[in-house]
């Protein structure tokens, strides 16, 4: 299968207040699109970040340190070249922000 040509970050934060927070301290650190939030239930939401491996790793470092400091971090993860199957699942979340999902390289 082909991979995309960019790296996934996810932070997942309880309340949306710390998700703007991470969201804001990701985009700040890195070259990187913040590209979507996903709102899963009960106040959990994620934002999908969109990069470079180094600078998704970066920005999310960074990210998780900010919601962590308002104590609502639940989780991380960085996926290095995400296989196209599970880029699709990222895809319909950005589409329906309106966003471009692998930064203009398709």
């Amino acid at each position: 299968m082909r991979q995309p040509p960019y790296s996934l970050g996810m932070i997942e934060t309880y309340g949306v207040p710390a998700l703007i927070a991470a969201a804001d301290a990701a985009a700040k650190t890195a070259d990187v699109r913040v590209t979507a939030v996903n709102k899963v239930d009960a106040g959990i939401v994620t934002i999908f970040i969109l990069g470079d491996v180094a600078a998704v790793k970066a920005a999310v470092a960074a990210g998780a340190q900010a919601a962590a400091g308002a104590g609502k971090l639940l989780g991380t993860h960085v996926i290095a070249r995400p296989d196209e199957a599970v880029a699709q699942l990222v895809k319909p979340v950005a589409a329906e922000k309106g966003e471009d999902r692998d930064g203009g390289n398709e």
